[in-house]
């Protein structure tokens, strides 16, 4: 598709192939010629000059070699999100309402959430995508430590999990409230007779923060009682909790829905004699993706997925 566009200022008019635009961002997605070749069904010698005219266009790189990798350069950084969010528009435009067949899309959409989160859900995901819209990949990052605008900037399709952002422009469905319960390998010794507040707090304790955080809610329910626990340390995965956890006499902490996964390495949940508050669990987008028919059926497997459990945990 050709866009014909009067330039007064330059006394002519100036081709725009819309095509360019699917290629970049399919370039961005896959930051491989090769890769973009495939999913564009196209030779490599083709997405190569596709990539010249590209580059030529933007008056940029785009892409550049990194050892045997190709990275996003600045500028191809800073437009990815919109050049993505013009190609869905213009997708939904010319397909119509209901018109898309999902199992013809070809598409990587890419979520974000905890590790706890791929591993509880990332198998019923994949097998949905296998069944509905084979064409479609789907990619699984992990929380960053730093705080970035990832869904504004294009980086991450959905955010799932305790979606705190505050963000006006960014979309967000609350699921349910989550909780949180105490976790400890067989024969821990707090497992043995009543659980207190203060046996809790005698316990050595092993936080999980992508921060490195060695606090959190539970240290402020401990301190209204005049308690403090003791925080040995912190890892950064959920994953790593529970292999350190299953080796020592460590106390973690896990959510209800992901107690599931702590159960099939050995580990017990247990309920935590404290008042905490309420975990909200939910999904994040931005609104450029709301008419996007991938991205809506992305929303429902995973809306069908989290929010249609209820997580009920029995101690033990």
């Amino acid at each position: 598709m050709r866009v014909t566009q009067s330039g007064g200022a330059v006394g002519g008019a100036v081709g725009i192939d819309l095509n360019l635009l699917v290629a970049l961002d399919v370039l961005l997605d896959e930051q491989s010629v090769s890769g973009a070749a495939r999913r564009l069904h196209l030779s490599e010698p083709a997405m190569s000059r596709t990539l010249g005219r590209i580059r030529k266009a933007l008056g940029d790189p785009v892409l550049v070699r990194a050892g045997r990798q190709m990275v996003p350069t600045p500028h191809a950084l800073a437009v990815r999100a919109e050049v993505g969010a013009v190609v869905e528009r213009a997708r939904a435009l010319f397909a119509g309402p209901g018109a898309v067949d999902l199992r013809t899309v070809s598409r990587t959409l890419t979520i974000l959430g905890s590790d706890a989160f791929a591993a509880a859900y990332a198998p019923g995901l994949f097998a949905r995508a296998a069944d509905e819209a084979p064409g479609v990949r789907l990619r699984f990052l992990g929380e960053s430590h730093l705080d970035a605008p990832v869904l504004r900037q294009g980086t991450a399709d959905l955010e799932v999990g305790v979606i705190d952002t505050v963000a006006p422009e960014v979309r967000v469905e609350h699921f349910r409230e989550d909780r949180m319960l105490g976790v400890v390998r067989p024969g821990h010794p707090l497992l043995k007779g009543k659980l207190t507040p203060r046996r809790l707090a005698d316990a050595s304790h092993l936080t999980v923060s992508r921060r490195g955080r060695l606090a959190g809610p539970l240290d402020a329910a401990l301190a209204e009682l005049g308690l403090a626990r003791r925080v040995v340390g912190s890892v950064a995965t959920f994953s790593s909790s529970v292999f350190v956890l299953r080796r020592t006499d460590l106390v973690g902490l896990t959510t209800s829905w992901a107690h599931p996964l702590a159960k099939e390495v050995g580990l017990i949940a247990f309920d935590i004699p404290l008042d905490l508050p309420p975990l909200p669990l939910g999904m994040a987008w931005h609104p450029r993706h709301d008419a996007d028919p991938a991205h809506a059926w992305l929303r429902g497997c995973v809306r069908g997925l989290v929010a249609g459990e209820r997580g009920a945990v029995a101690s033990g």
